[in-house]
């Protein structure tokens, strides 16, 4: 099977050269790596790899970005492989997903095992993933544990790529995006599950840099869970919750809020994504105007 890594970044050109020189470990190497920026100074090339680089531009946002990439690759490849710019695979990361995809035709989306997420703390460095994932194969079963989701986390998920036909992600959900991740593979299920592979293995880094303002992500937070809601592709017993979660956490933590995050900036957001919600504008492209 071909396939190709595709990577929307913004603002963090040293980190893209970093991970593409790590991925030169791969026992699998990728055919091509397709980086997905608004323009060139958002990319920093290492000086030769083994496998070949393409570097496209299209408008800014992640799910245009995304967009960007899959246009170029989807009718040369059988497995399109999404990694964030700061998501370390291990080893055998891509050898496992291709024989995944391989043993199980009917499946459209597969997604590995984030053993450490500093999306939920101040973030990490490469040696606190490095040493993750080598905690992590110390103690990885022979069986792999195979779980059904609506949709996959955008830091790692792979598409079978003839599955794809029309679909794309949603470019209404404009900037970081917030869930753009989960409604473009739970509109895959259409066609095969989605799966979560308990064995393939990685870590998400949760860099702050290159992400959007605190009220900014608020307001995402609360109106985008609405919208997909409305466009029929989460369901409401999983974009709820999430929004509920999301309220309850800014709002608790605003008192005595994490340096590493702009809980009051959040609420803020979160109230006015309320405000318009109870007024019926569900317009996630409001976040442009704040």
């Amino acid at each position: 099977m071909k396939l190709v890594v595709a990577i929307a970044t913004l603002g963090r050109s040293k980190q893209i050269a970093l991970l593409l020189s790590y991925l030169e470990r791969q026992s699998r190497r990728p055919d091509e790596v397709v980086i997905s920026a608004p323009d060139a100074t958002h990319v920093e090339l290492p000086e030769r790899t083994s496998f070949p680089v393409s570097v496209v531009f299209g408008p800014k946002g992640s799910s245009a970005q995304r967009n960007t990439a899959l246009d170029h690759s989807l009718s040369r490849f059988d497995i399109v492989t999404f990694f964030d710019d700061d998501f370390v695979p291990a080893v055998d990361y891509l050898e496992r997903i291709e024989a995944a995809f391989a043993a199980h035709p009917d499946w459209s989306v597969v997604m590995g095992n984030v053993v450490a997420d500093g999306a939920t703390n101040a973030g990490l460095t490469w040696p606190d993933a490095l040493a993750a994932i080598v905690r992590a194969e110390a103690q990885r079963p022979s069986e792999p544990e195979i779980v059904h989701h609506i949709g996959a986390y955008g830091c790692n998920m792979s598409v079978r790529a003839a599955m794809v036909g029309d679909i794309r992600f949603d470019e209404r959900l404009v900037l970081y995006g917030w869930q753009e991740d989960i409604d473009f593979t739970s509109q895959l299920r259409r066609h095969g599950p989605v799966i979560q592979v308990s064995t393939i293995l990685g870590v998400h880094l949760g860099l702050k840099s290159g992400r959007v303002s605190g009220e900014r992500f608020g307001y995402s937070q609360v109106v985008n869970p609405v919208y997909l809601i409305r466009k029929g592709t989460v369901p409401p017993t999983f974009a709820l919750p999430l929004m509920i979660r999301n309220l309850a956490a800014n709002f608790t933590k605003s008192l005595w809020p994490e340096p590493y995050i702009d809980r009051r900036g959040r609420l803020r957001g979160n109230l006015l994504g309320l405000v318009h919600v109870l007024m019926g504008r569900i317009n996630p492209e409001h976040v442009l105007r704040l």
